[in-house]
């Protein structure tokens, strides 16, 4: 009998584990993911601060968080283990594809402007949605449908692209690395969120970013665009930028986004550079169009109009029982279920077979 329990509690451990996360917050997954794309607004002002290269700003604001993520990490890792394989190369993809976001927009803002930057980056609200249609056969809401080509329009108005067209030093090289910045800002998303399925969350966004500060130092090397010692000045805007990104933001998103539809997740997002436009009306004193706001105004409708009613997702698991045809997700997660189960008892045995000698 105590065997029996004793393998049952280490068996649920690592899916309850995500279900207390998201109790953080008292209203659900869904203000937990707007709590993030909030606190990802202060990044764009954050880094605008510290007048440092797209390289620079990429590295240090991984690298500065990832201290104060490994404090995080330490007790998920005792209590669930380490992750699976998978996951691990899941979340080292997703990494990278993040550096590639960060530096390949940054890089697209001075040769095309952040008009068009904007616009093409948060594509992310049609592509993530798709990716989790094609991948996971995953169902997207007539509602989402109804009010994608609003969302578009706002992002469009909120990114000034109507007022001042495209502009920079090279508008066909910054439009190329536009869409490349968008590509893998939706594929790091919907790696994050497939990462979060069944526990490890913690363990797997800090690898995310460890590899993100890799990958983000290579490409920032190979462009010329890398200074390992910056001014302290701008070292301090971009610690700002590593709490409020790369510790809160992402962090609430890759908790709360496996918890939401994809689109639903998606569309939430879309709250970041809203908040980006007003802070940056607030700190850097600039002057928003009527266009602009009016585009925020779009933003927050279709966003209220989608979100509401919506209060979770069902996982992959569930989307079995429910009579659909396992999909890729659901074999990834019950394979990493398994894993986590296994090393679970694994390490509970070991403790027990040290306790007994002990007590001979």
């Amino acid at each position: 009998m105590p065997r029996r329990s004793m393998t049952q509690s280490t068996t649920t451990a690592p899916t309850e584990a995500p279900n207390r996360a998201v109790n953080l917050l008292p209203r659900g997954p869904r203000w937990g993911q707007a709590a993030g794309a909030v606190s990802l607004s202060l990044s764009p002002v954050c880094l605008d601060l510290s007048g440092t290269e797209a390289g620079t700003a990429s590295v240090y604001r991984c690298l500065l968080a990832l201290p104060v993520l490994l404090i995080l990490t330490v007790p998920e890792y005792r209590r669930e283990g380490p992750p699976p394989r998978r996951q691990v190369a899941y979340s080292l993809a997703a990494g990278a594809l993040f550096a590639g976001d960060m530096v390949l927009w940054t890089k697209a803002i001075a040769e095309v402007g952040a008009g068009l930057s904007t616009v093409l980056v948060n594509v992310q609200v049609v592509l993530v949605p798709l990716l989790a249609w094609i991948v996971d056969r995953e169902h997207v809401g007539r509602r989402f449908l109804v009010w994608l080509p609003v969302m578009m329009a706002g992002v469009v108005l909120t990114g000034g692209l109507l007022e001042s067209g495209v502009s920079g030093s090279d508008s066909t090289a910054g439009t190329v690395h536009a869409v490349l910045a968008a590509l893998c800002y939706s594929g790091f998303l919907f790696l994050l969120r497939r990462g979060g399925f069944h526990g490890h969350v913690r363990t797997a966004y800090t690898v995310v970013i460890f590899s993100s500060t890799v990958f983000s130092a290579l490409i920032g090397a190979a462009w010329g665009a890398l200074d390992l010692a910056p001014p302290l000045g701008a070292l301090g805007w971009l610690a700002v930028a590593a709490l409020s990104s790369g510790v809160i933001g992402w962090l609430l998103v890759a908790v709360y986004s496996p918890r939401l539809p994809s689109h639903v997740g998606a569309v939430l997002l879309l709250l970041t550079p809203v908040g980006a436009l007003a802070l940056g009306a607030l700190v850097l004193d600039e002057r928003p169009t009527p266009l602009q706001w009016a585009g925020c105004a779009l933003i927050l409708a279709s966003a209220y109009a989608t979100v509401r009613g919506h209060r979770g997702t069902s996982t992959p698991a569930r989307s079995e029982r429910n009579g659909q045809r396992p999909s890729f997700a659901s074999l990834f997660a019950r394979r990493a279920n398994t894993s986590s189960r296994r090393s679970a008892i694994w390490r509970r045995a070991s403790l027990r077979s040290r306790f007994e000698r002990r007590s001979r």
